[in-house]
Parts: structure tokens; C-alpha cells; sequence
């Protein structure tokens, strides 16, 4: 982590990069003491016209980085100087802090699998493709919008799940039967469904105006979705109030899938 967060600082500060939202600016790639110096700069100068002192939320691995901002004229909250010391302590443990490791590849078999997993979700997403649904661990089924590619790119990073989905269409739904690209892997299907108030904000922001995002048309499809799930004996989950890390620890959890990045 090479990051600093700085909140509530004055305008000389927040004109010098682009970053703004809000009077926050976020100081990136600070992986040397030189680097730190010219942001310990910034933040005095910034300090010195501000009613207030700066806020500064540190993520720097590197202890000597660190010591840059220790006495500087703002309130400092370091997120390892206050964890990692109680981590050691609790785990027997020494750290070992250093740059850019959360970026290297500590185990090749592990890095080949979430690469392998990402690739498939991209492959297989909103069915383009589904000559590799014998491959598949899991395939996702639900109208447009209920969260279905990000869940199988989530399986794929967190997981090396292989995960394909398949949109649940106009021309699908109302038949009451499953496409036959899916019809040979009814053990692998896992439906997504969401609230159809939630499903039209989700959709106006995408698509506004129009039936495709009109209240009547995602009633009607969620509707249809949730009968051909019972219809059928397909699984599925609503996605109403879920974030994309719990849907997806769930559809792990419940349909018992291998977490190949342990």
C-alpha cells in the first residue's frame, strides 16, 4: 500500500491533482521518502491557510516512509501503526512490511486459477458463449440487472470459480422453459432474482425512460423468473439486499463449490 487519504484540506492543496471529490484528494504511489517529503509539504502549506487541521488516513507499508509523516501539522490516522503491532503481538508473528506486495504473485498455482476463473466469467458472460457450460462449476440465470456478471467475476477473483451466466430474456420467460443451451446442465443453473422497485431504480440508471425500465415490465419479468424457478426446481436467491461479496459467499456456501485459491 503506497496511499494517503487527506480530508478537509485547503484549496492550495486540492488544486495540485485531479482526484477531488469533495474536499478529499488521495495521494497515491508514495513509495519513497522523497516522494514523502513533497507530500509532507503539500500538507503543511495546506495547514497553514486551512481553519482547520488536515485529516490524513495513511495505508504506507514502508516504516521509513512512515516516520515522514510523524510530526506534521495534522491528525495522522495510520492504519498500520494501529493494527500491525496488536497483529504481531495476538499471532507470535513479525511483519514483514514492504511495497507493492499485495501486487506480486506468492503462488503461481494461485495466480494461474483466478486468472483461469476471470477469463471464463468474461468468456461466458450474458451468454455469448456457451459451448464451455461443461467446464462450468456454476451458471448463473436471472432477468437483466440482478447482479449476475459481477457475481461471476467475484467467484472468479475471491474463489477461482468457474462461473458463466445466462440472461433470462422476453423470448425465454414466458415459455416456461429453459433455452436448450441450458437444458443438459440444470444441475449446475443457480437463479438470481431481486425486488422489481429495486430492479427499475437499477435500470433507469442504465436505461431511463422506456418499458425495458418501467415498473410494470420488471414486475413482470421477476415475476416470470421466480415461476420458472419454482416450475423447474432451480435454486435461486434475491439479491434485493445482498452486496456482490455476501451473494456470492452464499451461492459458495449453498452449492457446496470448491474454493480452489486456498
Amino acid at each position: 500500500h503506497t496511499g494517503i487519504t487527506v480530508r478537509a484540506v485547503g484549496r492550495s492543496l486540492l488544486s495540485q491533482y485531479r482526484e477531488l471529490n469533495y474536499g478529499e484528494v488521495h495521494l497515491t504511489f508514495i513509495d519513497d521518502t522523497e516522494k514523502a517529503r513533497q507530500a509532507v509539504e503539500l500538507i503543511t502549506r495546506t495547514a497553514a491557510n486551512a481553519p482547520r487541521p488536515p485529516v490524513v488516513f495513511s495505508t504506507l507499508a514502508d516504516p521509513e516512509v512512515r516516520a515522514c509523516f510523524k510530526d506534521i501539522a495534522s491528525i495522522v490516522f495510520d492504519v498500520f501503526e494501529a493494527f500491525t503491532g496488536r497483529l504481531e503481538a495476538a499471532l507470535g508473528l513479525t511483519s514483514s512490511p514492504a511495497t507493492g506486495k499485495l501486487h506480486g504473485i506468492g503462488d503461481q498455482h494461485i495466480y494461474d486459477a483466478r486468472i483461469r476463473a476471470l477469463d471464463f466469467a468474461l468468456t461466458n458472460d450474458d451468454g455469448a458463449v456457451t459451448r464451455n457450460y461443461d467446464s462450468a462449476d456454476i451458471i448463473l440465470v436471472g432477468v437483466s440487472r440482478t447482479g449476475k456478471t459481477p457475481s461471476c467475476l467475484f467467484l472468479g477473483l475471491q474463489y477461482g470459480v468457474l462461473a458463466a451466466n445466462y440472461p433470462l430474456t422476453e423470448d425465454v420467460l414466458p415459455t416456461g422453459e429453459l433455452p436448450p443451451s441450458l437444458q443438459t446442465h440444470t444441475d449446475k443453473l443457480f437463479g438470481l432474482t431481486i425486488d422489481p422497485r429495486q430492479l427499475q431504480r437499477i435500470r433507469q440508471q442504465r436505461r431511463p425512460g422506456g418499458r425495458y425500465a418501467s415498473y410494470d415490465q420488471c414486475l413482470l419479468e421477476v415475476e416470470q423468473a421466480e415461476a420458472l424457478f419454482h416450475g423447474l426446481g432451480i435454486p435461486f436467491l434475491n439479491t434485493a439486499a445482498m452486496s456482490v461479496e455476501e451473494i456470492a459467499a452464499r451461492l459458495v456456501q449453498r452449492n457446496a463449490l470448491e474454493n480452489r485459491l486456498r
